[in-house]
């Protein structure tokens, strides 16, 4: 083993321990992370974090039910002891573990520049310059807000039906905002970056581009009026633009509510749930992508599921209590926080694919509507799809024209009917980072899409 020092042998006999009483499926998961952050605010550093989180979880699923325990002791008293009182909740069936299949994984998201090598005051100067540059656009910019995250995440994933694998997971993170007052209104904006990566990600950005823009995006929106209220069209644009359709349909195509029977999408595998120009896609093995790995959290391969093609649903996201329930694959799309967390099935970069459509093919013909630039944060109900969603900076289009920005919109929609209403879908893919929290804790995440068109959108505004 390469990351852990455990003698296969007795981890075997830990999870037939964990078995003896009867369970149709046990794993245990190992994890040794470390995390370092920064926070800088107002022109100083603010905060600075260095932790680690190590420690061990073991489950056994019986009768489609989890019993989870977790330590920080991997011991081995500690583990047989864990397997021990696990077993001693079940009566059922016997299930015999099979022997471990021994496989070196190939690793397809390489490491450029470990971050942990870099001496802490380069990645202070980062922040700084953030700062300063985003300051000197304008007088307006009353505070910036630069923070940059490092983590290392080393697991071991064994399991009854066979699996042993490790895997090492650098994740690297640089997130600004900067705020704009001009003594009445107060406006912010927020630009970030993540890869599972190392340090060459933060060497590669233009860092005064990215506080320029953050800076300009917040001035912007000072002087600008509210939307009209009412439906009509909406462009919504590529990157973060997808955060719309990870929240409202995403998540209701996770196991974790499909199998519950709690989403609207259930039992509709092969119907058209979305109109003909929508294809979406949740793929983990994009190289060095926030939301990618090597092996998920069950010890799977990470691979790229097909979601939604020309309209028709084909896949949900699988992890293996999900399997179970529903009797489909696994998808490689078990995920945790932390060994505190048992899996679950979650997104990992989740978008809608390009179209044939160019952007200008979207905003000509429309009258009057909405452009979204950026959007903001919100809230969606999974089990209705039912969603509300802030636009941090937008545009009126009229006549065809996109032209003065305005402030304050809210979309309101239900994400099934949104997907049917999706008119055009442009060429100009691009993903953007995030973290979404769920029943297994807060994991990275990518969103994204091209610029989309929806027929009618309920905008809320003043």
């Amino acid at each position: 083993m390469k990351y852990f020092n455990f003698d296969k042998n007795f981890l075997h006999s830990v999870i037939e321990e964990s078995l003896k009483n009867g369970g149709e499926y046990a794993d245990i998961f190992f994890e040794d992370t470390r995390v370092n952050s920064i926070s800088y605010l107002d022109s100083k550093i603010d905060d600075m974090n260095l932790g680690n989180n190590y420690g061990v979880g073991l489950r056994v699923i019986v009768n489609k039910k989890t019993i989870y325990l977790y330590s920080n002791d991997t011991s081995e008293d500690s583990l047989m002891n864990l397997a021990r009182s696990a077993a001693s909740i079940i009566s059922d069936k016997k299930y015999i573990a099979k022997d471990f299949i021994i496989s070196n994984e190939k690793d397809n998201h390489p490491l450029h520049i470990d971050p942990f090598n870099i001496n802490f005051n380069e990645k202070i100067d980062v922040l700084s310059y953030l700062d300063k540059t985003a300051r000197g656009v304008s007088d307006k910019i009353k505070q910036v807000n630069a923070r940059y995250m490092e983590k290392q995440r080393n697991i071991l994933v064994c399991a009854s039906n066979g699996i042993l694998k490790e895997d090492s997971q650098t994740y690297i993170r640089l997130v600004m905002m900067s705020m704009a007052s001009d003594g009445t209104n107060t406006q912010t904006a927020s630009r970030t970056r993540g890869a599972l990566d190392g340090f060459q990600v933060i060497k590669d950005i233009n860092l005064e581009e990215m506080a320029i823009e953050t800076a300009n995006s917040a001035i912007k929106m000072l002087n600008s009026k509210y939307p009209k209220s009412g439906k009509y069209p909406v462009v919504i644009d590529n990157a973060f633009g997808g955060v719309i359709f990870h929240e409202a349909c995403g998540h209701a195509l996770e196991a974790t509510s499909v199998a519950d029977n709690a989403s609207v999408f259930c039992n509709k595998l092969g119907e058209k749930i979305a109109s003909d120009v929508v294809t979406a896609v949740d793929d983990g093995t994009i190289k060095n992508a926030w939301g990618s790995y090597n092996i998920d959290d069950e010890g799977n391969e990470a691979q790229r599921t097909v979601l939604i093609e020309n309209g028709i649903l084909k896949s949900y996201l699988v992890d293996e209590l999900g399997s179970m329930k529903m009797n489909q694959k696994v998808t490689g799309s078990a995920r945790r926080e932390s060994y505190k967390y048992p899996p679950t099935s979650r997104m990992r970069n989740t978008f809608i694919d390009k179209g044939n459509s160019s952007f200008d093919d979207l905003i000509s013909g429309i009258e009057y509507g909405l452009y979204a630039k950026k959007m903001g944060g919100g809230s969606v109900d999974p089990a209705t799809t039912d969603y509300n969603f802030a636009v941090s900076e937008g545009y009126l289009i009229e006549n065809g024209k996109i032209t003065e920005p305005v402030r304050g919109a809210t979309l309101i929609g239900r994400g099934d009917e949104t997907l049917m209403n999706i008119e055009a879908v442009s060429s100009n893919l691009e993903l953007a980072d995030g973290m979404c929290g769920s029943i297994s804790g807060s994991v990275p995440t990518t969103v994204g899409q091209p610029a989309i068109k929806v027929k009618e959108l309920t905008v809320g505004g003043r």
